[in-house]
């Protein structure tokens, strides 16, 4: 495994999208206000990609909201020789996978859902529950 973590299961599930999409290289997973949460990355610097995705996610929903696009499912950046798809994880997280220029990305699509599922499912259960 490459990349860091500070929560193993996360860094897990993000392995196990990397391992089934082809062209998958790295996985950010960060809050939605970009603070790394954890990363299966080895060519990126993770902070950096977590706090630029969170911006470029708040940017899409903002440019969805005005399009009336209805509810942002992703933002997919293009590049010479790289791919990058941003992601929202329920309410509070975003997942960045960035990928080469052989990316699958209809099945990087077919696999994201479950993935996503997963990892909120974590983050829900990581979650303290708040006194009223």
């Amino acid at each position: 495994m490459s990349g860091t973590s500070h929560t193993s299961p996360l860094v897990e599930i993000m392995t196990a999208l990397r391992e089934r999409v082809m062209g998958v290289h790295d996985l950010v997973l960060s809050t939605g206000d970009g603070l790394l949460v954890a990363a299966d990355a080895a060519t990126v610097h993770p902070e950096s990609i977590a706090a630029l995705s969170a911006a470029t996610l708040s940017l899409g929903q903002r440019l969805a909201h005005e399009a009336n696009g209805g509810t942002l499912r992703d933002v997919t950046t293009r590049c010479a020789g790289r791919h990058v798809l941003i992601q929202a994880v329920g309410d509070r997280a975003l997942l960045t996978v960035l990928g080469d220029e052989g990316l699958d990305l209809a099945l990087l699509h077919l696999h994201m859902p479950a993935t996503v599922d997963q990892l909120v499912r974590i983050l829900d259960h990581d979650t303290p529950s708040q006194a009223s």
